[in-house]
């Protein structure tokens, strides 16, 4: 085969960022809290064991390359699937031949990509299979899986969560492309310095976008001239390439997260035009109503939560009613909750309380509950002086004991601290009669 036939069959070749991806720990770019020597993956892969795992992280940092790359070291049957468009009866044909494997004495690793876009029913069938050992399960999310994968089955995973790429990372991956890949290595391309940064500044830590970027530059570049294997990129051909990308919204693509980002900050920035705009965005390119629906609800609380309680009453009915209609007219619902929320007053404290509570528990366990608050349904207990001294909230003025609640071992901070916004200003003054000391200072 001659290079000019080589070059001219080239787009029937697989992606730039296909033809990459590592299939060995050691060409395997960043994370190197977690693929480090002596790290948990590295580990992990060096003893030839499986663990059932939640890879957490940006989209581009090597989820699906991780999973494929621990499957292999531990000789697994591999099955991948994708959430988005697999069922239940999909997940239980697995299982059933993951359980002819087991008799085999033969591992079965089933890769889910995109966890958080499984429901709840199609958790529940992993779960009992997870538990008794039949398949080791690797997730891959974007979303936070405390959010999105159900508890039981969270609970028999071991969560990594991964960082987006450093661009030193990203100069290496570009480095060694050029170098090894089949095309660009032919190439004799004049990239320089300010436009290698340029490339990697837009790709946001991301490589399959850095990947798929200089694969359209490379192809706008170059044209349709198979001689054509000497040439130079600039930054204005980078930034055709960027919009190329955007004209066409993949749903299981970079522009997906792109605007599903847009989106969640347009909301939180309080821009309802902007909200509204990404929102329709995503509508026009085909993107299911009812995941826009789930981040509303998400949003309402995690962003404005008591700062206006309605929010989440809104952002619930509005998945319902989507749920119920669907397109065109849920779009309209859509748009309703999403202007509500971008243009109420904003609070986070609930969510900050949750992480902050989660914080103290890892560092100090779980304590044991004051006898005072433990329910004494029976003698026994009343003779071990459970609920005594419990003091009944309603017999006081206000509504208000006063009483401890906490456990002997309190957490060094305050957990919910509200805003003095919104209705969260209301709750705040309340607690502060109630609890002064804790929110006076």
């Amino acid at each position: 085969m001659s290079e000019n036939t080589l070059f001219t069959s080239s787009t029937n070749l697989p992606p730039l960022a296909a033809r990459m991806r590592p299939r060995e720990l050691s060409h395997f770019a960043g994370q190197e809290h977690l693929v480090g020597k002596g790290k948990f993956v590295h580990n992990m892969i060096a003893s030839s064991a499986l663990f059932s795992l939640v890879l957490w992280g940006p989209p581009g940092t090597g989820k699906t390359t991780l999973a494929r790359i621990i499957a292999q070291s531990g000789d697994a049957v591999f099955y991948e699937i994708s959430a988005v468009s697999a069922s239940v009866k999909d997940v239980r044909e697995i299982i059933r031949k993951a359980a002819s494997h087991q008799q085999m004495g033969k591992k079965t690793l089933l890769f889910i990509d995109e966890i958080h876009r499984f429901n709840k029913s199609q958790q529940d069938a992993l779960l009992h299979a997870v538990e008794n050992g039949e398949i080791v399960m690797i997730g891959a999310t974007t979303e936070n899986p405390s959010f999105e994968v159900i508890s039981p089955l969270l609970s028999r995973c071991r969560i990594l969560k991964l960082q987006s790429l450093e661009p030193k990372d990203l100069i290496d991956l570009i480095d060694r492309a050029m170098k090894e890949d089949i095309v660009l290595s032919k190439y004799k391309i004049d990239l320089s310095e300010d436009v290698l940064t340029f490339l990697i500044m837009s790709s946001g830590g991301d490589a399959r976008k850095m990947y798929n970027t200089l694969d359209i530059t490379i192809q706008l570049v170059r044209g349709n001239d198979p001689g054509n294997i000497k040439f130079t990129i600039t930054k204005e051909d980078i930034q055709t390439a960027l919009q190329e990308r955007a004209l066409l919204y993949d749903k299981d693509g970079d522009y997906h997260y792109d605007t599903i980002s847009a989106f969640i900050k347009s909301v939180r920035g309080s821009d309802p035009d902007a909200a509204v705009y990404w929102m329709t965005v995503m509508l026009e390119g085909g993107e299911d109503p009812l995941f826009i629906a789930r981040r509303l609800v998400i949003l309402a609380s995690e962003d404005i939560g008591n700062a206006d309680p309605q929010g989440l009453v809104l952002a619930n009915a509005g998945f319902q009613a989507v749920k119920a209609i669907g397109l065109p007219e849920g779009a309209i619902v859509l748009a309703q909750v999403t202007t509500f929320l971008a243009s109420s007053p904003k609070s986070n404290a609930s969510y900050m309380a949750l992480n902050k509570a989660k914080a103290s528990i890892r560092d100090t366990g779980f304590q044991s509950v004051p006898l005072h608050l433990r329910n004494a349904p029976t003698d026994m207990m009343k003779q071990f002086q459970y609920g005594l001294g419990y003091i009944y909230p309603h017999d006081k003025e206000g509504g208000f004991s006063g009483q401890d609640y906490m456990p002997q071992q309190r957490p060094d901070e305050v957990l919910y601290k509200p805003k003095n916004l919104g209705y969260e200003k209301f709750i705040y003054e309340r607690l502060i009669k109630c609890w002064p000391d804790r929110y006076k200072g």
